[in-house]
């Protein structure tokens, strides 16, 4: 089969052919229709601090995927030839405290797919039954395979309880956007994107956010304060890891308000406990990865129903063998391109 891999400690990625990997007792072989490239890829590929630390060549990459179960082990149960499905990446181990007591998603011992063993950039994968997640056949594979990301999101908006609430999004990445589609779609009643870059701020819009806020332009906290009789923004969700968010998104929400961290900051941080979080009575939540798997549920209703709209978030599809212009269209065109999807 074909497969873009890390082959050697250096920057770059190769397409190379390799044998169909063979599922064991307790895996399922499939087929991959879509795969979609996440920015861990692209760290991964430039070959960064990162990367040299956690990154064992040879790997074949990826993590995001929607295709069709080809065979299954022999212990399989509940999984079948034919098949349409996709993948959490984050592989429990079954045995911890954790994935005992229902989270999973927070497991001691958890393996990454195309970090700790080969990916989803094939024309076939062998993953574990335990994180097979069978999509409805309504959902399209370009869609179905960047629910690994969307999933981050919905788990976030989810947490948040937005329903009926005024929202602020800080950060216009990829989570960032599927979460104002998210909290539109779940019926939050405004919705605040704050970010930069014009062109994400524009596709925030389209994907619901009531306003956007570009704050090398406007004072965000003071825009959000405004908007809410002085009083701040219901719930703030950070999706940036920036510390001028941090900042500016736990002055602007509201005393008693929920703050959401979900952005990966690349250092510490510093925040005013006192001033802004215990005299305010914040509520605030770290979010990490999607619940096992009562968040690919949630995302299945929101797919299969019509409620979440996707289409403005898959910006380019190409081929496998194209890997190279995708990579290039996420390092060198960043505020033009979302979610690249590569079809084997």
């Amino acid at each position: 089969m074909r497969a873009v891999a890390k082959q050697k400690a250096t920057p770059g990625l190769e397409l190379i052919e390799k044998p169909e990997p063979v599922p064991g007792p307790e895996e399922v072989l499939i087929q991959v229709k879509a795969c979609s490239i996440c920015g861990t890829d692209v760290h991964i590929y430039q070959w960064d601090e990162w990367s040299q630390r956690r990154i064992k060549p040879p790997l074949v990459l990826g993590h995001e995927v929607a295709g069709k179960v080809i065979s299954v082990g022999s212990h399989v149960q509940g999984i079948s030839k034919g098949d349409y499905v996709s993948a959490e990446s984050h592989i429990p181990c079954g045995r911890c405290v954790y994935c005992h007591s229902g989270r999973a998603h927070i497991c001691q011992n958890y393996k990454i797919l195309g970090i700790d063993r080969d990916g989803t950039f094939a024309e076939y994968l062998v993953i574990p039954q335990s994180v097979v997640w069978k999509n409805d056949l309504s959902i399209l594979p370009k869609f179905a395979s960047i629910q690994e990301p969307l999933g981050n999101s919905v788990h976030v908006v989810m947490e948040a309880n937005v329903a009926g609430k005024s929202v602020a999004v800080f950060g216009t990445g990829i989570t960032g956007l599927f979460a104002i589609a998210v909290a539109h779609a779940v019926g939050a009643v405004e919705i605040f994107a704050i970010d930069q870059h014009e062109f994400k701020l524009n596709l925030a819009k389209k994907l619901g956010a009531t306003r956007a806020i570009n704050f090398r332009k406007e004072d965000s906290v003071k825009v959000l304060r405004d908007a809410t009789g002085g009083l701040g923004v219901d719930v703030v969700l950070e999706m940036s890891g920036a510390q001028s968010a941090i900042d500016s998104g736990l002055k602007a929400v509201r005393k008693g308000g929920m703050f959401i961290a979900f952005g990966l900051p690349s250092k510490s941080v510093t925040v005013d406990l006192a001033e802004d979080i215990i005299f305010k009575g914040l509520q605030i939540k770290g979010i990490t990865g999607r619940k096992i798997f009562e968040t690919w549920d949630q995302m299945n209703y929101l797919l299969r129903t019509g409620k979440l709209d996707l289409s403005p978030i898959v910006t380019h599809e190409v081929g496998l063998n194209e890997f190279e212009h995708a990579m290039d269209l996420m390092i060198n065109h960043p505020n033009e391109t979302i979610k690249v999807v590569m079809y084997p």
